[in-house]
């Protein structure tokens, strides 16, 4: 980090506290608090959504999936533009037409108050814990990278989201991200850019795809019907929709970005475009973290990009074991680059020399192999061995040029700040509206509810921090986010679903199947994913959300005509 870069980072990060507080500062009451006065275009729309999913963990983890495990997570997305259409269809008109401030309160509405307050503390329980996820994410990873204090980190990154959220409500968040995604998009491109210019002159793109393909990084579609495969075309085309569904339908943290349209159709294009730009945008960032990894075909790459478990490594009895694998792995690839180099150099000439590719294919197992190796120690000395979400960190940090670290930094942590914001921001709402309001026996002025919503904005500012602050790194950051969402989502979408679609079934016999669905949810996940290694899972955690949902629906139906027949 040299002066420049302290420079970019700093002025990048309280240009958009500053902006934010000035630009929304007094909010008049809980309509402008909250919805931002439903003034919202439907490109802030759009992009306010895509931003708040898009938080630090989508562009630390999301490049070292790719470099690790290839394309294959972006099947992950399938199911979103179907979801978008679905939610454009019927979520978004009856939200409107109740005009309502969260998507809880329509649950009311529809069935009743439990109802109403236990799908709020669903996602809340969830969501709280997503916030504390997204601020630890950045400050675990910069912190272990730059000798910076985690804590620290964690609470500058925190109180600087506060600030404006606090001030200016949805409207500051919705103004905010605009800034952040063209800050967070131009960075991506720069780094992607500089990737393909530092590749040896004879790999061009094309090669480099094709080099990636050899060494197994382009599976983009898996068409298997495995169940505890993570990453199919099935599994992302239903439990991804269903979780899509969910979401961008249920979770108020999406809920208030298109309930702040000016109008219907304005929610409905914003959610149009996030549909249609998602996809391509998650592609781009894997196939960045493609590049990465052809990039260190030609340049030496650490046996484990954790610098914390490297140092512990050093510093333990099996230092002299590890250092060992070292050797190997450099001579590996020394050899796979020669290799390689060689098999582009014939590419240019339309050559595709099957004996090479063996050959690289051979070699790549045996650097799989000695990785697992070194996972296999790092783990006797009770370190992290996952070391995916320290790759594109550990590239920007020492290849990139001065200036660009900072501004790469900057993305990373104008990132955690936007997806953070529409954390606390919602969060704050759902408390406000369907715990605080909804319970309050005598009625209150506006300027308290937005005082109120203020004040459950820092509560959960805090909570979020002291999470982040207590945290463990148990997953790669981008699968871990996704998973604590899968054991909430489907219940909450099987609420949601039944109050669309099956207008038969009562307040009681959809608030007990929500709970007796969540119990079983919380069971088939610690008994067929929680207790096994990473990827030995007997299901795919997508599934769950599709599950989750499926057994809202039918315990629902069972308990409404058990209950019917009862009376009968």
């Amino acid at each position: 980090m040299q002066l420049i870069d302290w420079f970019i980072l700093v002025f990048t990060l309280l240009f958009i506290v500053v902006y934010g507080a000035w630009k929304t500062k007094g909010s008049k009451n809980v309509k402008d608090y909250i919805l931002g006065n439903n003034e919202s275009k439907w490109w802030t729309v759009g992009i306010s959504v895509m931003a708040t999913q898009a938080s630090a963990i989508t562009f630390l983890s999301t490049p070292g999936q790719a470099f690790h495990d290839g394309m294959g997570f972006v099947q992950f997305y399938f199911g979103l533009p179907i979801a978008m259409i679905i939610i454009c269809l019927f979520f978004i008109p009856i939200y409107h037409k109740l005009n309502v401030y969260t998507a809880y309160e329509f649950l009311e509405n529809r069935f009743d108050q439990k109802t109403r307050s236990l799908a709020a503390i669903l996602f809340l329980i969830q969501r709280g814990l997503a916030a504390g996820i997204t601020i630890y994410a950045p400050a675990i990873i910069l912190s272990s990278i730059l000798g910076w204090n985690l804590n620290l980190l964690n609470l500058i990154i925190g109180v600087l989201v506060i600030i404006y959220t606090v001030s200016g409500g949805t409207k500051a968040v919705n103004v905010t991200q605009k800034q952040q995604m063209f800050i967070i998009m131009s960075g991506m491109f720069i780094a992607f850019y500089l990737i393909l210019s530092y590749l040896p002159k004879e790999i061009s793109f094309s090669n480099a795809l094709k080099i990636a393909g050899v060494n197994d990084k382009m599976n983009i579609l898996d068409f298997s019907f495995n169940p505890n495969s993570r990453y199919t075309f099935w599994s992302g085309i239903t439990g991804g929709l269903f979780l899509a569904l969910s979401y961008f339908g249920t979770d108020q943290s999406q809920v208030q970005r298109y309930l702040s349209g000016k109008s219907i159709r304005e929610s409905q294009l914003g959610l149009a475009f996030n549909g249609l730009l998602k996809v391509p945008m998650q592609f781009f960032i894997l196939l960045t973290g493609v590049m990465v990894f052809v990039f260190f075909q030609f340049n030496k790459v650490p046996l484990n990009f954790n610098p914390t478990s490297q140092i512990a490594v050093e510093k333990s009895i099996y230092a002299n074991d590890y250092k060992a694998l070292e050797d190997r792995l450099e001579s590996i690839q020394e050899e796979k680059k020669e290799m390689t180099l060689t098999y582009a150099n014939q590419l240019n000439f339309d050559v595709d020399n099957p004996v090479l590719r063996k050959r690289i294919i051979a070699l790549s197992e045996k650097e799989k192999t000695i990785r697992e190796e070194a996972q296999g120690i790092i783990k006797k000395i009770k370190q992290e061995p996952n070391d995916k979400d320290y790759v594109f960190i550990h590239f920007i940090l020492n290849y990139l040029p001065v200036g660009l670290v900072g501004l790469l930094l900057a993305v990373i942590l104008s990132a955690a700040m936007s997806s953070t914001a529409s954390e606390l921001n919602a969060l704050s709402s759902t408390t406000t509206m369907d715990i605080y309001k909804r319970n309050l026996k005598t009625e209150k002025s506006d300027k308290h509810f937005v005082l109120a919503s203020k004040g459950f904005t820092l509560m959960w500012g805090v909570i979020a921090i002291l999470f982040a602050c207590f945290g463990t790194l148990i997953e790669n950051l981008i699968q871990l986010v996704n998973i604590v969402g899968s054991v909430f989502y489907g219940t909450i979408l099987g609420i949601f679903l039944v109050a669309f679609f099956f207008k038969f079934i009562k307040g009681n016999a959809i608030f007990y199947a929500g709970v007796i669905s969540q119990i079983i949810i919380f069971i088939i996940y610690y008994n067929y994913i929680h207790i096994y290694p990473s990827g030995k899972e007997l299901l795919g955690y997508l599934w769950l959300n599709a599950i989750g949902a499926a057994l809202t629906l039918g315990l629902s139906t069972l308990i409404q005509l058990f209950s019917k027949n009862k009376t009968n």
